[in-house]
């Protein structure tokens, strides 16, 4: 018969042996299962009053409220099915004439769009510690680092890197969309010039601003508005007496490749007039996701031309090599234009008008004057 002390030295033996076997295991059997919840029965509901189920049109609605202004213009803009550098790559590709005005809905402002950060000490420490701006900051850069390198390079195959074609006419200045304001360095020697604004310059003109990032894109443009191509354009030019002009912008946003075209502006300025200096603009920040997706610049390997009229409106665009009629068309939107001018009585003094143009809706489509 087993007494009391050896009863009670076994029972603790094997209290130690299991309290050993649960810090060496994982997988223990729980010592209490827990009391499991009652299920609380769900009213039925009557056969009279069934659920109200949203309609088609609430589900549409519903992301479409909170869908950014980016993906808006990638889904429903005018230039939806055109290639990019990001999403999914394209096995053909026709481009098509534009339907409707390209451009930023706000007119622009000197000082926008310069890439200087002008917050104080006090606004990075907020931003810093706000984690909904981290959130934002990281969905910026996963989607610049997802981007495909040669994806640009890629969509050269489709009409030599033409995005889309020009229209066959102006397109009318009420429900046109403005040139964004872009920040950078001229060829002028003077202090006051040689760090500009471009809405200033295109205030008041009737402007032919060609874009480019890339000899290949500038031999593009080229065919736009080179003498030797278009002489009837620089004909125009010098015949309206200062009121058209032609500005060129180069964007460079590799901090190298910026530095070696300003170490080259000597040779530069060779290539350019004199009185044209002021005229051709170093870019190298500034330029977002969104006015990229306003103005159709879509590929940094090819060359966009666009004409601007002297509120800041874009009445035309065309990309890449020129082609068909739309040299002359280009040539007739100036004249027609300074007309424009002629009749409103646009001088020196001109004040622009900043009306905002209030956005279109997906399907529809603006006729050309």
């Amino acid at each position: 018969m087993l007494s009391r002390a050896t009863i009670r030295a076994r029972t603790t033996a094997s209290a130690c042996l299991l309290c050993q076997w649960r810090s060496f295991s994982v997988s223990y059997q729980r010592l209490a299962d827990k009391t499991p919840s009652p299920q609380t029965t769900k009213p039925t509901t009557p056969a009279s009053t069934p659920a109200s189920v949203p309609d088609a049109a609430s589900k549409d609605a519903a992301p479409a409220a909170t869908a950014s202004p980016i993906e808006a213009l990638r889904e429903s803009g005018p230039l939806a099915n055109a290639p990019r550098a990001y999403g999914k790559a394209l096995d053909t590709f026709t481009p098509t004439h534009l339907s409707r005005p390209i451009g930023m809905h706000n007119p622009p402002n000197p000082g926008e769009n310069t890439g200087i950060d002008t917050r104080t000490l006090q606004q990075k420490r907020d931003d810093f510690v706000n984690y909904d701006k981290h959130l934002k900051k990281r969905e910026m850069l996963k989607s610049k680092i997802s981007r495909p390198y040669f994806r640009d390079w890629r969509n050269m195959q489709f009409h030599k890197g033409k995005t889309f074609l020009a229209p066959p006419r102006l397109f009318k200045a009420d429900l046109s969309l403005y040139f964004p304001n872009l920040h950078g360095r001229t060829l002028a020697k003077d202090d006051a010039a040689k760090v500009a604004d471009i809405t200033p310059l295109l205030e008041g003109h009737c402007s032919v601003v060609t874009v480019f990032s890339s000899m290949w894109a500038e031999n593009q443009i080229r065919t736009f508005v080179s003498p030797e191509a278009n002489p009837a354009l620089q004909s125009v030019l010098k015949q309206s007496g200062g009121r058209a002009q032609l500005v060129q912008v180069n964007i460079e946003e590799d901090a190298m490749k910026a530095w070696l075209v300003r170490l080259f502006m000597g040779s530069l300025r060779k290539k350019v007039d004199k009185d044209d200096w002021k005229r051709y603009f170093l870019v190298t920040k500034g330029i977002t996701d969104e006015i990229q997706e306003s103005i159709g610049l879509l590929n940094s390997k090819v060359g966009y031309t666009y004409l601007v009229d002297h509120n800041c409106r874009i009445r035309w665009a065309a990309s890449g090599d020129a082609e068909g009629d739309e040299k002359e068309g280009l040539v007739k939107g100036v004249q027609r234009i300074l007309d424009e001018m002629t009749k409103e009585g646009v001088g020196k003094n001109y004040v622009r008008k900043t009306a905002a143009v209030p956005e279109l809706k997906a399907g529809e489509a603006v006729a050309a004057q």
